[in-house]
């Protein structure tokens, strides 16, 4: 095992904490609108100035300043929205750090790769593990300009984390810089600042449980009637007692609508957004809530009724179904997907090719499905892949945060855990080991589904190996069975496997006249010549 690095444990990844559901606000009245967009202009613009306080304060974040901003907030809204804005703000600002980290990471892994490249000879070949040396002198100096950059960004990058400064767009950083490609976006200026204003409002509100139907400023009923407290400098504009607007639309949640009604019947929190989406012109509003802590399956648990190994690709899944000693079980399966075009798009395939995944696994009867803990952060830079263009586009094309979310969050809701195993050399021994086995004139096998063979055997607990090695022949009793083998209290764990030949014990032979068949001995080592002793080269008990 010299020059292989050591494998991560493999383990239940934990199930979703929240639950997020939409429904389209209808037939909304002019004066609806405006009111919608009076409230979202004054609370965006309260949210930015927030956002830019908390910026401000970095690691002198306290909570008194916190109560602070706090208090500050509530004389131009009310008390339970400044505690959403500021609550919201801390949270993007908690999300740029964690943007800023990674940043740094993908730096380092850079930086790393470089330095090493350039210690190298001129021309020098590479392995499988590392990179080589640059083809030219002209290559190597160019790169070595590159390192300094780097470094350069790096310095800057940790200076920032280590002063507590972090850079946040209200609206998106790309929608900001699209502005400067309006006719690239085809988007009028016009177009683009409506836009812009529309991701930058603010009407969102928390839910309190024990508050009537579960949230206070944005109040939804079992009917489906939405109402908004009202900001104090827009008080002017209810339609209702308290302050309060009813809007003339209604929601009914089609998605988990049940679920939704029996925690507001009960006075649970549940929060609420309302957001316009300006290239159809809806408005929609969006409720949220948490899930109660579920205890994670044990492992055992999840391996008890086999597996589903899944090989995460760039156009599909390699799936295969294993039992719970790791043999394959049937033919590959594949679930293909298509990651070109627009976002909605791509979500939307993903969606699709996990759907029919999940079914399959739930009609098999698995009650776990395996997949690779996937992370490119060292495989996206083009300092490691600098001249193959198209495998890097094609690695950073592979959605993993998002296809780990979704996976975890469909499964959840059909029974199936998910046990996330390390992804190294997957590719290669499933190749090695289980490709060429399993490929019949009927049955075509590729790298991929060999890979899924053995990202499954790596999750129940098993080597990728189909067999180890047996015992000298002169040691039999002594040196015991194989060390993949199953354990003492599986049952037929001493009995012989079926013959090749199809033809029963004394039946006739392949010339039709019938032959008797020589007994067998008590023991392996007295056993006859003509006894032939054969073991499946793919199936095993344990």
């Amino acid at each position: 095992m010299g020059g292989l690095r050591k494998l991560a444990v493999s383990f239940v990844v934990p199930g979703p904490a929240g639950v997020a559901i939409r429904d389209r606000l209808k037939h909304l009245t002019p004066q609806d609108e405006k009111v919608l967009r009076a409230v979202g202009e004054h609370q965006g613009a309260l949210a930015s100035r927030d956002l830019r306080a908390r910026c401000a304060d970095g690691h002198d974040h306290s909570t008194d300043a916190w109560a602070a901003r706090k208090r500050e907030l509530t004389k131009e809204s009310s008390s339970r929205i400044a505690g959403a804005i500021t609550k919201a703000t801390h949270d993007q600002w908690a999300l740029a750090r964690r943007c800023q980290a990674a940043y740094m990471k993908t730096l380092a892994a850079g930086i790393k790769t470089l330095r090493h490249r350039l210690s190298l000879p001129v021309g020098e070949k590479g392995t499988k593990r590392a990179a080589g040396g640059y083809h030219s002198r002209g290559e190597w100096f160019r790169k070595s300009r590159r390192l300094a950059a780097l470094e350069a960004r790096h310095a800057a990058a940790v200076a920032q984390w280590q002063a507590g400064r972090v850079r946040v767009v209200r609206g998106g950083k790309r929608l900001l810089n699209t502005r400067h490609h309006l006719t690239q976006a085809q988007l009028t200026e016009e177009q683009w600042r409506q836009r812009w204003e529309a991701e930058r409002w603010f009407i969102a509100a928390d839910g309190e449980s024990g508050k009537r139907f579960g949230n206070e400023t944005i109040r939804v009923t079992p009917d489906g009637e939405v109402s908004i407290k009202l900001p104090a400098p827009l008080a002017h504009l209810a339609n209702a007692r308290y302050g309060r607007y009813t809007l003339t639309a209604t929601v009914a949640f089609a998605h988990r609508g049940a679920e939704w009604a029996d925690r507001i019947t009960a006075n649970r929190a549940v929060a609420y957004r309302i957001h316009l989406d300006t290239e159809r012109g809806r408005w929609y509003l969006t409720a949220s809530w948490q899930r109660p802590a579920v205890r994670t399956v044990p492992l055992e648990t999840a391996r008890a009724r086999g597996m589903i190994g899944v090989d995460t690709n760039a156009d599909h899944f390699a799936a295969y179904h294993l039992d719970r000693h790791g043999n394959p079980v049937g033919d590959p399966h594949r679930f293909p997907y298509d990651l070109s075009g627009s976002a909605g798009h791509r979500d939307a395939q993903i969606r699709h090719a996990l759907t029919r995944l999940i079914n399959w696994a739930k009609s098999v009867g698995v009650a776990a499905i395996g997949i690779e803990d996937l992370d490119f952060t060292t495989e996206k830079t083009r300092e490691k892949h600098g001249r193959r263009k198209r495998f890097r586009q094609l690695v950073s094309g592979i959605p993993t945060g998002k296809l780990k979310a979704r996976l975890v969050s469909m499964a959840a809701e059909h029974g199936l855990s998910v046990v996330a195993v390390d992804p190294a050399y997957t590719s290669l021994w499933g190749a090695q080991h289980w490709q060429k086995p399993l490929a019949t004139p009927h049955r075509k096998m590729s790298r991929h589904d060999a890979a899924g063979i053995a990202i499954g055997r790596r999750a129940l607990g098993h080597p990728v190996r189909r067999r180890t090695a047996p015992p000298p022949h002169d040691r039999s009793d002594r040196a015991g069975h194989r060390t993949a083998q199953a354990g003492p209290g599986h049952r037929g764990r001493e009995g012989t496997r079926p013959p090749t030949t199809d033809r029963p014990p004394g039946g006739p032979s392949p010339n039709g006249k019938r032959k008797r068949e020589p007994s067998a001995s008590n023991t392996v080592r007295n056993a006859p010549r003509t006894q032939q002793w054969v073991q499946d080269s793919l199936m095993r008990t344990g």
